[in-house]
């Protein structure tokens, strides 16, 4: 079967849909760099490329028998991930990403069985990630999917845009700041 409009690397094996390896090309790109952006079109794999990401830091083993990256992978580390992805929500709303971004980081911190940290997003995304690392002992790895979609939403009302684009300057900014405590971040968008 054919996993068109697939985004989970679970589904796609436990369905034994068909599925071009390449993680190959995955682990080149970890072991390549710390930083990476990605740009492409919609419906070119972005999401599903984030979601390899995640089961792969994750130490999601299972999923990732009989293809090129298994053998060379260490499964015994497992990585923290924090995820955000922006394919739903309100954008064109006042509030629309800042609510979006803050119920993904209370999701992330519950996960975590971390207590929710009162503070705007910026900071509460770089505190999380700290907490994360020093809870773990290993570095966190931050993907974002869609990075740039609360702007292209709101493109219509260019305050709203420039609004988006201003709490998102902010947000991203919590990355830089952590430094010292990531392994590997990843953003995908379209622009």
């Amino acid at each position: 079967m054919l996993p068109t409009g697939m985004t989970s690397l679970r589904e796609i094996r436990e369905m034994d849909c068909y599925y071009v390896d390449k993680t190959e090309h995955v682990r080149r790109l970890v072991e390549r760099g710390k930083y990476n952006f990605l740009s492409r079109p919609r419906r070119f794999g972005k999401s599903l490329l984030v979601d390899t990401l995640q089961k792969l830091f994750e130490g999601s083993e299972e999923l990732f028998r009989g293809l090129a990256i298994h053998d060379g992978w260490d499964w015994s580390v497992r990585h923290p991930v924090v995820r955000l992805g922006f394919g739903r929500g309100s954008f064109r709303a006042p509030d629309g990403v800042r609510i979006t971004v803050e119920r993904q980081l209370a999701a992330a911190e519950r996960r975590a069985g971390l207590e929710p940290c009162p503070v705007e997003a910026s900071n509460r995304f770089g505190e999380l990630i700290e907490a994360l690392h020093e809870r773990t002992g290993q570095k966190a790895v931050v993907l974002v999917d869609e990075y740039d979609k609360p702007i292209l939403d709101a493109l219509g009302d260019r305050e709203r845009a420039l609004a988006n684009r201003d709490f998102l300057c902010d947000l991203y900014g919590a990355i830089k700041d952590c430094d010292e405590h990531l392994r590997f971040v990843f953003l995908t968008g379209v622009s």
